[in-house]
C-alpha cells in the first residue's frame, strides 16, 4: 500500500502540471485577444506583461520536469514517455502561440508606421504627427528584440526538456 501511495501522488502530480500548463495556454490567448477576437498591440506594456504571463511554462519546466518524470526509482511505475510528450506538446504549442502574438503585433505595428510615414510625407512640418511616428517606430523596434527574446527562451526550454527527457522521449524533427 505504502509503495502505492507515491505512485498515485506522482500521477496526480503529473496530470496537473500537463492541466495547468493547457490552461495557461489557454487563459494567455484569451488574455491577448481583445473584444473583436484581434490581438491588442497597442499598449507595449501590456504586450510585454501578457508575454510574461504566456512564458509560465517555460519559466517553470524544470519544476515541471522534477515533478512528473519519474526518478530511477519511479521509472518502471510511470509512464515517463507520454508524460514527457505531454510536456513537449504543450511547450510547443505555447512557443507556436507566443511567436503568433508577437508577429501579429509586429504587423499590426508596421502597418501604423508604413500610415505614419505616408501622412508625415504630406505634412513634414508637423511635430506631433512626427513624434507619434517615433513613438511607433520605437515601439516596433521593442517588438522585433522580444523574437530574439522568444529565441533565447525556447531554446533554454528546450536544453532542459532534452537533458531531463532525452530516454523518455525523442520528439519529431521539424521540417
Amino acid at each position: 500500500m505504502d509503495e502505492e501511495q507515491p505512485l498515485t501522488q506522482h500521477r496526480n502530480v503529473s496530470s496537473q502540471i500537463i492541466h495547468l500548463a493547457l490552461c495557461l495556454e489557454r487563459t494567455h490567448q484569451s488574455t491577448m485577444a481583445a473584444p473583436g477576437g484581434t490581438l491588442n498591440c497597442e499598449d507595449f506594456s501590456m504586450f510585454q506583461e501578457v508575454l510574461k504571463v504566456m512564458r509560465t511554462i517555460d519559466d517553470r519546466i524544470v519544476h515541471a520536469l522534477n515533478t512528473t518524470v519519474p526518478t530511477v526509482s519511479f521509472s518502471g511505475k510511470v509512464d515517463a514517455t507520454q508524460t514527457c510528450k505531454q510536456l513537449y506538446e504543450s511547450l510547443m504549442e505555447a512557443h507556436l502561440s507566443r511567436d503568433k502574438a508577437i508577429k501579429s503585433c509586429i504587423a499590426q505595428t508596421s502597418e501604423v508606421v508604413g500610415q505614419l510615414r505616408e501622412e508625415r510625407a504630406k505634412d513634414s512640418e508637423n511635430l506631433a504627427l512626427i513624434k507619434q511616428l517615433r513613438k511607433e517606430q520605437t515601439k516596433l523596434k521593442l517588438m522585433q528584440s522580444e523574437l530574439n527574446v522568444e529565441e533565447v527562451v525556447n531554446d533554454r526550454s528546450l536544453k532542459i526538456f532534452k537533458e531531463r527527457c532525452r530516454i523518455h522521449y525523442t520528439p519529431p524533427k521539424v521540417k
